[in-house]
């Protein structure tokens, strides 16, 4: 009698349990993080996330009867890295799925490649939104950053900010962040008096920063890829005598971006992805990830959608029950509604783009104040709508 007969011989309740399926191999994804470079700070705690996913999903049995293995690559954090990473993965370990990036820029410089070979990538972090439109094979649960825009621009407008300077790393993510910000920003009136990039590589920014002040804006707009140039340019702008308003995205926000910030940073407003991860699922990840690494996650939100990214891949395998079913696993991706750490029922749009969930406006909290649990910011609420 052959293998296949026998499984179908097997009782339905026991087919994963006792059968598993044809191959006792595991099934076998991707993984391109931001292990070393600009992103590293939280590149690494995003894909501790993924592997405290994999070590969960393989104790709890696998997916139908068979391990999930992830091969890890570092695309560190531009598109050059990203398309090495990505041609290891491709053509020396005949992935079809991959979890990543964590950088937009890293995703962009692979995504046309994903979608030539028909190679599904699913991002956690990667925001730009020139994304939306990088094919029918990559997806992300990263809120586009379109959104991020409107909200920031919303957010600086009624506020009561008229003109703004802006500094931005000279990055997709940065860049595409400052772009759709002042873009809602002008829509609605307001004006940009001065503005000024950076390479990743600069950690002086004094001569940057009072060409911005010479404008004399209402605010100052920051848009950062690395936590350590985000921390710098806050501490500096405030010795510099700047006491205005400053408004960012979430990584200045972000640990080690606030140490370096110090109280300088007191009262800083940045609009992110909900930080509170009040699903029980997002509690329950939290506590998981404090216990098995000892420390809470960095990015918290984003660590979350990584987590969720290997539990959505987990759920399309034991659909395909096939690894190399790249259309199959879109194909699942399209139809899939799910709930997880970052929120409830959410899905992706027809450009792989995740709808229903949200960004909030925090603000934040003098040093003094600033702990684990709060994560150094206090949440304003949803942005605001002129």
């Amino acid at each position: 009698m052959s293998w296949k007969k026998i499984v179908l011989l097997c009782l339905p309740t026991l087919l994963v349990l006792a059968c598993g399926s044809e191959s006792d191999e595991p099934f076998t994804i991707g993984a391109m993080d931001a292990l070393t470079g600009v992103a590293e700070s939280y590149g690494n705690p995003l894909h501790q996330a993924k592997l405290l996913a994999v070590e969960e999903i393989n104790a709890a049995g696998g997916i139908n009867g068979r391990e999930l293995k992830l091969i890890v690559e570092d695309s560190k954090c531009g598109a050059q890295d990203a398309i090495t990473a990505y041609n290891k993965l491709s053509d020396v370990d005949g992935v079809k799925i991959i979890m990543g990036t964590t950088c937009s820029g890293s995703m962009l410089g692979a995504a046309p490649l994903a979608e030539k070979d028909g190679v599904v990538m699913l991002s956690a972090s990667a925001t730009s939104p020139d994304i939306a439109t990088a094919g029918d094979y990559i997806f992300r649960t990263a809120i586009n950053d379109q959104q991020l825009g409107v909200d920031m621009g919303n957010t600086m407008w009624v506020d009561g900010r008229r003109s703004i300077a802006t500094i931005t790393e000279s990055t997709d993510y940065a860049e595409g962040t400052r772009r759709t910000a002042v873009a809602r920003f002008e829509e609605l009136g307001g004006s940009v008096v001065a503005a000024e990039g950076y390479s990743s590589d600069v950690i002086d920014f004094r001569s940057q920063l009072t060409k911005l002040f010479d404008g004399n804006p209402d605010a100052l707009l920051l848009a950062a890829q690395g936590e350590a140039s985000g921390g710098t340019i806050i501490k500096q702008a405030r010795e510099l005598g700047y006491d205005g308003p400053i408004y960012s995205e979430i990584v200045p926000t972000a640990p080690e971006a606030l140490g370096i910030a110090g109280d300088a940073a007191t009262g800083m407003k940045a609009v992110i992805p909900n930080p509170d991860l009040a699903t029980s699922a997002g509690k329950n990840f939290l506590s998981k990830f404090k216990e098995r690494y000892g420390e809470v996650a960095s990015l918290p939100w984003f660590q979350g959608s990584a987590y969720d990214d290997v539990y959505i891949a987990a759920e399309c395998l034991k659909q395909t029950d096939d690894d190399q079913d790249a259309d199959g696993f879109r194909d699942c991706l399209n139809g899939l509604t799910y709930t997880g750490a970052i929120g409830d029922n959410y899905s992706f749009d027809e450009n792989g783009d995740v709808v229903g969930l949200s960004n909030v406006v925090v603000e934040v909290l003098p040093t003094a104040e600033r702990t684990d649990d709060n994560l150094g910011y206090r949440v304003l609420g949803p942005a605001p709508t002129p």
